[in-house]
């Protein structure tokens, strides 16, 4: 191996990150007590991450700080405030989902390195373009790619200075990251704010394929393709587990470790997998990075298969045999957990002490020796000390002065003035500037950046607006009965399609806007990109940044769809002013309080769904393996073009979610109950130009009885105020919720 691979390990408290330290890790990725999306691990205090840094870097390893969530407007201070500490750390980069927070950093702190969260989903070549422009320097690619889609876009994010990470290693989640809502819809816990409860894994009544857990996948683990992603040109390689505890961070890394330095040092793989069976897993599979999407992948439990692994091909064991391999099995994972707290015990990642002597006498330079645990040097003043009885300095004055240092990666232990002589006096000028030099020299030679201060955002949003409403459809029979509904038609574009087959679906209806979803990967990405230059529309719908970026380069006006995440004011000065973006859909996860507080800039459109099927995830996998059962074993290309199939899945608490296929779509899982919420056009009025009905046939608990151009009509009189086209519509009646609209997130 010619080039350095990283390897990147989960810190979740400050023993994993000192396991992960011990074991060999390059670099670790951690949270703060805010603003990461592991809402659940223990995190650190920005005191932790001081003496984490001094330790990372003494052994030659790097951290990240996870900023990986969504941002609400009324968290802006907090954030700013938090970057501008971390400003002044030693940390090397920043892990970032929101489309505001990078805006922030490009603008206001352009001293930091930022990485592309995985929540971001990152899967073509025209979001790396985007992220490149926004300065981001590495992305952490969707888990769902295979290595012939992260070897391409390994290379082209190369030619865009953009490295590529990947998930090797942990849990594997069924949907496609950061566009799940499935925890946030049914418990309040967004997954985008770091606290998805995991609600996929949980316990469903028994399918017709005879399946406790239908959505619950094996672990990820490509420990026998490192080779494959080396050559893919793949910089990092991500071990997941933030929630994990040290001996199993300790295990993990330290076997990739092992098996990383045989292929650089032996040209050859380990293909012992042994210690990584030996904690917490679900069994294995890397059938995602082979592109062999199979119904191997799932488990149909979702607890520790560590000791079902044991037992394994040992079909004439005895029971005694059994027992006895069991107990040999807990006193080793005993052993190891006992061998990795006392490793972690024997290094400290503490702040290190920092002891100051001061002296000086009058005529004399003020002098102070800094002695740390590893070093020591002097600073003296510019100018000579002075006699002043009154302003004399004195330790209290000094203490004061120098606070800041206890900011940095030590810890004032001790301030001795016994060689200052009494009643000596220097400018507050000079102390200031002596403090700067301190700490300079403390943060190892890097100068203080001072603290950024963001403008207020103000919208000029007329106090006058009128709003239009709009419609998705997705059926060619929709749009002749629509087109006389006085309403803009958005026709909905599958996640793979064929150039020829919709150009002339638009160029007979000039009046249809194309609707482009949230995951357009491979070909369908070139061939999305070929419709854009034949079709030429004049304005689209996208809920992908790598669409709405070739848009923007052919000059095409675009909307930021409802699955871009938005909500806050940075994220809507992200998309008009570095993709010239003209309006987007504000998220239906905000409640009112939260959407309020959203400034929308100049000449700025705001976007709202009114009425939609919930889908709760999208998935690259085939979710009928495990519901119906499929005469296929595995996902191929015919399956993703042809297949149209419906079922349902029922959780114990008798919630039932609408599992659907349909022709040229990923699968998708659906709440039972539609979002309906016509309250926000009253709550907050003269703020959205537009607020839209979704009327796609998804067969979810509502079935409009209605012909859909009546429905319109019905939406259309909502909307100018009509409360009893309004009492007609929450005529729908059970099946329809707004709870997320009350909670916010």
């Amino acid at each position: 191996m010619e080039r350095k691979i990283e390897l990147l390990a989960p810190g979740g408290d400050v023993d994993a990150i000192k396991a992960a330290i011990l074991a060999g890790a390059n670099a670790i990725y951690c949270g703060l007590d805010k603003f990461n999306a592991r809402n659940r691990a223990a995190n650190i205090s920005f005191d932790d991450l001081q003496g984490i840094l001094r330790l990372a870097h003494y052994h030659g390893c790097e951290v990240f700080i996870t900023l990986n969530i969504i941002i609400v407007e009324n968290e802006i201070p907090a954030l700013i405030n938090l970057l501008n500490k971390l400003a002044n750390t030693s940390i090397d980069g920043v892990i970032v989902q929101d489309l505001g927070m990078l805006y922030l950093l490009k603008k206001y702190f352009k001293n930091f390195d930022v990485h592309a969260s995985t929540q971001m989903t990152t899967h073509n070549r025209g979001q790396i373009k985007f992220l490149s422009k926004l300065d981001v320097s590495r992305v952490n690619l969707s888990r769902e790619l295979n290595i012939h889609e992260i070897k391409e876009l390994s290379a082209f994010g190369k030619k865009h200075h953009v490295s590529t990470e990947v998930f090797v290693h942990g849990s594997n989640c069924i949907s496609f990251s950061g566009i799940c809502y499935m925890s946030s819809l049914h418990g309040g816990n967004s997954g985008n704010r770091g606290r998805c409860s995991q609600p996929c894994r949980d316990k469903y009544e028994k399918t017709e394929a005879d399946k406790d857990y239908p959505l619950n996948l094996k672990d990820n683990s490509a420990f026998s393709d490192i080779k494959e992603l080396y050559e893919a040109g793949v910089y990092s390689l991500k071990i997941e587990g933030r929630i994990k505890k040290a001996d199993y961070v300790y295990t993990v890394v330290n076997t990739w470790r092992n098996n990383i330095q045989a292929l650089s040092y032996q040209s050859q793989m380990c293909v012992d997998q042994t210690n990584l069976y030996k904690v917490f897993n679900r069994d294995f599979s890397n059938t995602y990075l082979k592109g062999d999407i199979n119904k191997e992948m799932f488990i149909d439990n979702p607890r520790d298969y560590s000791v079902k692994h044991l037992c394994e091909n040992k079909p004439d064991i005895s029971l005694d045999e059994l027992e006895k391999m069991h107990l040999s099995f807990y006193k080793e994972k005993d052993d190891m957990k006992a061998f990795v707290e006392k490793q972690v015990r024997s290094i400290c990642a503490t702040k290190g002490n920092l002891n100051i002597d001061v002296s000086g006498k009058r005529g004399d330079y003020l002098k102070l020796v800094i002695k740390t645990d590893d070093s020591s040097f002097e600073i003296y003043s510019e100018t000579k000390l002075v006699k002043n009885a009154s302003q004399s300095l004195n330790e209290a004055m000094l203490l004061k002065r120098l606070k800041a240092l206890n900011e940095t990666e030590y810890h004032l232990n001790k301030l001795d003035l016994t060689n200052l002589d009494s009643d000596l006096f220097i400018s507050f000028n000079e102390l200031t500037a002596i403090k700067k030099e301190l700490l300079f020299v403390l943060n190892g030679n890097k100068m203080t950046i001072d603290p950024v201060s963001i403008p207020n955002l103000k919208s000029d949003t007329p106090k006058d607006i009128k709003p239009n409403l709009s419609v998705f459809i997705s059926s060619e029979e929709d749009v002749k009965f629509c087109e006389d509904s006085n309403a803009t038609l958005y026709f909905q574009l599958p996640n793979c399609f064929k150039t020829e087959k919709y150009l002339k679906l638009f160029r007979d209806n000039q009046a249809l806007i194309p609707y482009f979803p949230s995951v357009i990967m491979g070909e369908a990405y070139s061939e999305a990109v070929l419709f854009l230059n034949e079709l030429q529309p004049k304005q689209i719908v996208s809920n992908n940044l790598g669409i709405a970026y070739e848009a923007n380069i052919l000059g095409i006006d675009w909307i930021a769809g409802p699955q871009l995440n938005i909500t806050n004011s940075y994220s809507l000065l992200c998309l008009k002013e570095e993709l010239n973006c003209k309006g987007a859909f504000i998220s239906n996860e905000l409640n009112r309080n939260q959407i309020k507080q959203i400034k929308c800039p100049d000449h700025f459109d705001l976007y709202y769904s009114i009425y939609h099927p919930i889908v709760l995830m999208t998935s690259r996998q085939c979710l009928f393996h495990q519901v119906t059962g499929c005469e296929k074993n595995r996902v191929d290309a015919t399956c993703i073009q042809n297949c149209e199939k419906l079922s349902t899945i029922t959780n114990l608490k008798k919630k039932s979610f609408l599992i659907e296929k349909s022709p040229g779509n990923y699968h998708n899982v659906y709440n039972d109950h539609n979002f309906l919420n016509t309250k926000i056009i009253k709550d907050i009025p003269h703020t959205f130009s537009n607020f839209s009905v979704d009327l796609r046939d998804i067969k979810t608990g509502i079935d409009l009885e209605a012909n859909k151009s009546a429905w319109i009509q019905i939406f259309n009189r909502t909307l100018e105020g009509d409360e009893k086209a309004e009492d007609e519509i929450h005529a729908l009646g059970r099946a329809i919720t707004a709870v997320q609209y009350q909670k916010g997130i």
